[in-house]
């Protein structure tokens, strides 16, 4: 659907038309309105992504998989790895937050455009951080697996029909495995943030390239 400021431009071109012509102002107003609400779902859906992975914690499997990480050696450092994630992500959303805030109180083109432009690098930058966060916890429990001599045992005795199984092919496959599941996984985070942040930078791009014009 087309919106409200594409119909405004579009009916200007008609000359025989009478429509009462818009200021500067107003046309900013409309710009600086589209911004802010995009920045807005920028700092919602960044809250949403952090809190709802949160709640498969009450899953009794994902329970099991966190317990099975710490079968790696890799605990304490899986600790450590948390913590710096949570604070970057935090800070992040934080940004998103204070790029809100700094955007619906402008008051004239060339701060927004200054605005829209640091918004977009701090979404390509938690974009870059979160995908590669991701790339590294895979393969933190995948080289747990395989320097954990004691693993393959464990991976044995919780099912009877590996038994019979060498453990070391049990080893090779359950770390070709996650690595092929983990490649797919990041693979639909990049898709599921290029629909959801690169539909909204789109707009807020788009906004960019009017008011620019505007200024001009």
């Amino acid at each position: 659907m087309m919106d409200e400021l594409e119909l405004l431009k579009r009916d200007w071109q008609k000359k025989d038309v009478a429509h009462p012509k818009l200021t500067y102002d107003e046309i900013y107003k409309m710009l600086w309105k589209k911004s802010s609400s995009i920045v807005k779902w920028i700092f919602v859906i960044s809250i949403l992504e952090f809190v709802l992975p949160h709640l498969l914690y009450l899953l009794p499997s994902t329970k099991n998989n966190i317990d099975l990480f710490g079968t790696t050696g890799f605990d304490n450092y899986f600790i450590g790895f948390s913590v710096f994630y949570y604070a970057v992500v935090c800070y992040f959303i934080y940004q998103f937050y204070r790029r809100y805030k700094e955007i619906s109180a402008l008051d004239n083109a060339k701060h927004l455009m200054s605005k829209i432009l640091k918004t977009r690098r701090t979404v390509k930058y938690y974009i870059i951080f979160s995908l590669t966060m991701v790339l590294i916890m895979i393969a933190m429990f995948m080289l747990g697996i395989y320097l954990n001599n004691d693993f393959s045992a464990l991976i044995t005795n919780m099912s009877t029909d590996v038994k019979n199984i060498n453990p070391s092919e049990i080893k090779r496959t359950l770390i070709i495995t996650i690595g092929i599941f983990g490649l797919i996984m990041v693979a639909l985070m990049g898709v599921v943030y290029f629909l959801l942040y690169g539909l909204l930078l789109r707009k807020l791009n788009k906004n960019y390239a009017e008011l620019k014009k505007l200024e001009i």
